[in-house]
């Protein structure tokens, strides 16, 4: 399984830079090949300051060694070896009427003392978080998530939407970091579903992302914006540091197994700013997307 789902990344990481490097018409991918000490490594590939893009990155590593004893305490297990790879992507666009993204997919390993696998499970997920709301780009990137996800299971979509809703939430700010999309985690052998059944799901999610996004990015890209505009985009990309630094558990994870810190965090966004007790104006749209934040909507009906 962990060949078949590297093989799959692999392919999927050149798929998605190649479209991004279209859609932004400007700047290239950048790739730089990284090795672990503890075991393994992987292949960072960052774009910044394009005509569409101003950052992203869309990664994909592949690691194994000891498991460290803060996630052994975490797991509940002890002397145990891991195997971790994945694809993991976020695009911070230069405009402020176009979404920035999040999506990641991932296979995970665990080995007892003598090699043999313990356990395994996929992980993953794909979410928007716009900075101006447009309730047809939030209808459209949900309606193709649903559409994958019920060629699988029709319960699916609703399950991973609503973990989505949880656990991109700010608990601090009392709101979520966007308007959600996917979330799942612990995808295991169960009575009716194979782990590869798990990976046929997990690899149409994965095939999905570029139908979720780009016809968003082409509908935005050329629309006008103010310095105002851009300044509450900035502001909101404050929020979206606090849940990567405060409550993301695929940073800690980085953080705890001695990942690579340049890949770890660059899903933080070129320029930041924190006002001190920002609010927006009553009635603007700044506000109208603040509103949803802290009440998920559900977007397909």
């Amino acid at each position: 399984m962990k060949e078949q789902f590297v093989a799959y990344i692999k392919n999927l990481q050149n798929e998605i830079t190649s479209a991004l490097e279209e859609i932004d018409g400007k700047a290239k991918f950048r790739e730089d090949k990284w090795i672990r000490e503890e075991g393994g490594g992987g292949q960072t590939r960052v774009i910044e300051n394009g005509k569409v893009f101003e950052k992203g990155g869309v990664n994909i590593s592949e690691v194994h060694g000891k498991l460290p004893e803060s996630m052994q305490a975490y797991f509940g297990v002890k002397d145990a070896d891991f195997f971790a790879c994945g694809l993991s992507l976020v695009l911070h666009p230069k405009s402020p009427m176009v979404p920035t993204v999040h999506a990641n997919w991932r296979y995970f390993e665990m080995y007892d003392s003598g090699g043999n696998v313990v356990d395994s499970w996929f992980g993953g997920g794909q979410d928007l978080t716009p900075y101006y709301l447009f309730g047809e780009d939030a209808k459209h990137f949900h309606q193709v998530c649903k559409t994958a996800c019920d060629k699988h299971n029709e319960e699916f979509y609703e399950t991973y939407k609503k973990r989505c809703d949880e656990y991109f939430w700010n608990a601090h700010r009392e709101e979520a970091r966007g308007i959600g999309g996917l979330f799942f985690d612990y995808l295991k052998k169960t009575a009716t579903m194979e782990m590869q059944d798990w990976y046929n799901f997990v690899t149409e999610i994965g095939d999905s992302f570029l139908d979720c996004y780009l016809p968003i990015v082409q509908k935005r890209k050329e629309l006008p914006y103010t310095e105002e505009n851009k300044t509450w985009q900035e502001i909101r990309r404050g929020r979206y540091v606090e849940f990567n630094l405060v409550h993301d558990k695929g940073t800690l994870f980085g953080l705890k197994t001695n990942g690579r810190i340049e890949s770890i965090l660059m899903s933080l966004p070129p320029v930041v700013q924190w006002k001190y007790y920002h609010q927006p104006e009553a009635g603007s749209e700044e506000e109208k997307l603040v509103e949803v934040l802290r009440n998920p909507k559900d977007w397909i009906n």
